[in-house]
């Protein structure tokens, strides 16, 4: 069959260009034309480097510059191409060039392509859609304290639809790392330290972006934020039973319900195997488990890195075949390694099969997003569009808002009006410790000084001044990492003469060690960074009661000063909006209503790991002298208004282990404000075949009630909830005792709720309950 398409070199409309074929038929039939050389071009790559290079430093991705280097356009289009990286997110474009550069590429990727096959497109979007003018929202960190999976897959829609106006296809997030050491740079990347929560609103963000048209990927599969000492890339010392119930959770989670398209593999080596180069992990647990029929890419040079850092393939061809065989589909950002599949099946490495089944996973996912139908005109890709739009800054307020927390209050905060101010610290009055390492102003804009950060992001100085006037001084103190003791008498005498002293202390996200947070920006230990522990004793020694606000990427160890202070409030990188939305936290124009997605420790060294810990991870008086127990503990979160819990009740206390049974939480706002409360269930194993977390989270619900409103909050709880991996390797339930422990964090508990599981041990096949839904009956 064929019809007339002067879009196609060939100007005809072949099986797998009809969109009323099935689409394995057109899969099959396009993958059946092309040669072996065809076949590799689509399982690449190519980053095209900034036009304005010559003057610019550093790297936006590691070893970027020694990695690109020799990669041309003319080689990596030869024979058609899988992806292209980053037209947006490399260098600051407009909209209008941007759109031209993209239409310019798609059409010479068509005209190379023997049989007009187009490029995926692809973008970073961790903190909204990494390109210049574009908006950013709070870091996933932050995401995580809001407890909010419908404001954040709200949150994704926007994002996708701004991706998919300008012709974006796939956009590299979420990130589902579930943090195991603070210490590592990435933190502010996830969403937080317990694998529930980290799953649920990854799987919301995944439904929002690809509900706009967007490809969602994956990352970093799996076990990246577990590497010894929190150090990037380090390898990862994990045992198959915590990798299974903590690590691979979230993925699961988004695979199956958020129904991901895309997974990007981990740099790391678990347990000696690099993540990139494990069919284990990459076809026997993500495909013949999980039934994820999606495309794998690599993470970018991952591939490389099998050679030249882990030193598991002894030259490129054999680490292309490693990956292509582990079920590795794309290589990103370009093809370097994957240029030498052809001689990889020379070798006897891998045979063309293994490179058909990667290729028809591509060509599958690019029929999937439209690329090969009639209708795909490279000259029309994309559209003008206002990437920072008024609905996103306020969507990107919201998130804001919902995500910091109150940590501490003795009634200073809201601040009153005529109040003066003395607000002071490196945080203050720099409106990029607002945002995160993947934010465009942090990741790109720090190489182009003179373009300033190319969207309004208000500092907390000028959202404070617009409210209280000249009431407002300000002292930088100490910047954000440099020793330097320069400013702190300024400082002191502001506050001396102020009513209330906000210092507000922190993080300024970069890359590679340019800033405090973000990837390869790990820390030592958990002081707060440079000087500004000691800013915080000098401004605390003047007697003014003094607001601590830290704006960070990573929880800092606030033992020895939080509890000299009037309050304490957290903001986890609250994006573009932040100084609005601490602003009017801070003045009670929004009730916080955040709660901590990671615990936020006493003392800076002694406890790099998270709640989600056996007995013997935890305090254990005569065993050892380090309490690993935090300051505030996971969970937890103060409001200017709170709901008050009743005792919670189950429907049954004997339960099948295939059975399922009802938490009843009764809540009511007995104040003169609306409230919010984040209701929070754990199971607590009194004992098991093998060592089990105190407690673990296992449902949530963000509930806001008006003044003088009750209602009751019903959490469905399925025995597969309390499933874990027993001795055998096998998941299971197992039958005794335990309890549901429900409260307002994972310290705070109000009700202890004990039940058994009755019946035989149960081993449990894949396609489990992996949730906890929740209603809401207003009284």
């Amino acid at each position: 069959m064929h019809i007339r398409n002067d879009m196609h070199p060939q100007n005809d409309l072949h099986l797998w260009n009809d969109p009323q074929q099935p689409t394995e038929s057109r899969v099959q039939a396009l993958l059946a034309e092309l040669s072996l050389a065809e076949k590799i071009g689509q399982l690449g790559s190519f980053w095209p480097t900034p036009r304005q290079a010559g003057q610019i430093a550093g790297d936006v991705a590691p070893m970027e510059s020694g990695l690109s280097a020799g990669v041309t356009w003319d080689d990596a289009t030869r024979d058609g191409l899988g992806h292209l990286t980053r037209n947006w997110g490399t260098e600051p474009v407009s909209v209008a060039d941007g759109l031209a550069h993209l239409r310019d590429y798609q059409r010479q990727v068509i005209e190379r392509s023997r049989l007009g096959i187009p490029a995926i497109a692809h973008e970073e979007c961790l903190t909204g859609f990494t390109a210049y003018g574009a908006t950013v929202y709070p870091a996933a960190i932050a995401w995580g304290a809001t407890f909010d999976p419908d404001l954040i897959e709200r949150m994704a829609h926007a994002i996708g639809a701004d991706l998919a106006a300008v012709g974006v296809h796939q956009g590299l997030s979420p990130l589902l790392d579930v943090v195991r050491d603070y210490r590592w740079g990435r933190v502010e990347e996830t969403t937080g330290e317990d694998p529930y929560l980290v799953g649920t609103l990854g799987a919301a963000y995944v439904r929002g972006l690809q509900e706009a048209g967007v490809h969602a990927t994956l990352k970093h599969f799996a076990g990246y934020s577990a590497s010894r000492a929190g150090r990037n890339h380090a390898p990862v010392p994990m045992g198959p039973r915590e990798f299974e119930d903590v690590m691979l959770y979230p993925f699961e989670l988004a695979v199956r319900e958020g129904g991901a398209r895309s997974v990007m593999n981990s740099y790391s080596d678990i347990d000696g195997v690099p993540a990139a180069s494990s069919r284990d992990l990459l076809t026997g647990v993500l495909r013949e488990r999980w039934g994820f029929d999606g495309v794998v890419v690599s993470d970018y040079w991952a591939v490389t890195f099998l050679e030249t850092m882990h030193r598991v393939a002894g030259g490129p061809a054999e680490a292309a075949a490693l990956a292509v065989s582990a079920g590795l589909d794309v290589e990103l950002p370009n093809t370097g390694t994957y240029a030498r599949l052809a001689e990889a099946v020379e070798a006897g490495l891998l045979d063309e099969a293994t490179i058909d089944t990667a290729v028809a996973r591509v060509l599958r996912q690019k029929i999937d997003l439209g690329l090969l139908d009639p209708g795909f005109d490279p000259a029309t890709v994309g559209t003008e569009r206002d990437l920072d739009s008024a609905a996103n800054r306020q969507l990107a307020r919201e998130v804001a808002e919902r995500s910091i927390v109150l940590l501490a209050n003795d009634g200073v905060l809201p601040l009153a009006d005529g109040t003066s101010v003395a607000l002071i610290g490196p945080c203050a009055d720099e409106a990029r410790t607002f945002m995160g390492c993947y934010s465009f102003p942090n990741h790109v804009l720090g190489r182009y000084p003179d373009l300033g950060l190319g969207i309004r992001v208000d500092s907390l100085r000028d959202a404070l001044t617009e409210r209280f006037g000249d009431a407002v001084t300000h002292a930088l103190g100490a910047p954000v990492l440099e020793a330097d003791r320069s400013g702190f008498d300024a400082a002191v005498a502001l506050a001396s003469a102020a009513d209330v002293a906000v210092l507000a202390v922190g993080d300024l996200a970069g890359l590679f060690g340019q800033g405090t947070s973000g990837e390869g920006c790990d820390a030592e230990d958990l002081r707060l960074p440079g000087v500004q522990g000691e800013l915080v004793e000098a401004v605390l020694a003047t007697g003014t009661p003094v607001v601590l606000v830290v704006v960070s990427g990573r929880p800092y160890a606030l033992g020895d000063h939080a509890d000299r202070c009037a309050a304490v409030v957290q903001a986890f990188m609250p994006g573009e909006e932040g100084g609005a939305a601490l602003a009017d936290v801070l003045t009670g124009v929004v009730d916080p209503s955040g709660r901590l997605p990671v615990g936020i420790p006493a003392t800076v060294g002694g406890q790099p790991g998270t709640y989600l810990a056996p007995p013997l991870g935890w305090f254990s008086e005569g065993v050892s002298n380090l309490d690993p127990r935090p300051l505030y503990p996971f969970g937890f979160g103060l409001g200017y208004a709170q709901l008050s819990l009743g005792e919670a009740e189950l429907d049954r206390t004997e339960v099948p282990v295939d059975g399922e049974l009802t938490v009843s939480v009764p809540v009511t706002n007995t104040g003169e404000r609306t409230a919010t409360e984040v209701v929070q269930v754990y199971l607590h194993d009194d004992v098991a075949e093998v060592t089990r977390p105190i407690i673990a989270l296992i449902g949530y619900a963000r509930v806001t009630l008006e003044p003088g409103e009750s209602a009751c909050v019903r959490f469905r709880v399925h025995a597969d909830r309390t499933s874990f991996t027993g001795t055998d390797l096998r998941r299971i339930v197992e039958p005794g005792a335990m309890s549901l422990r429900v409260g307002t964090s994972s310290r705070d508990i109000v009700s202890d709720l004990p039940f058994t599981l009755t019946g035989e041990r149960r081993v449990v096949g894949e396609g489990r309950v992996l949730t906890t839904p929740w209603t809401l009956e207003r009284r």
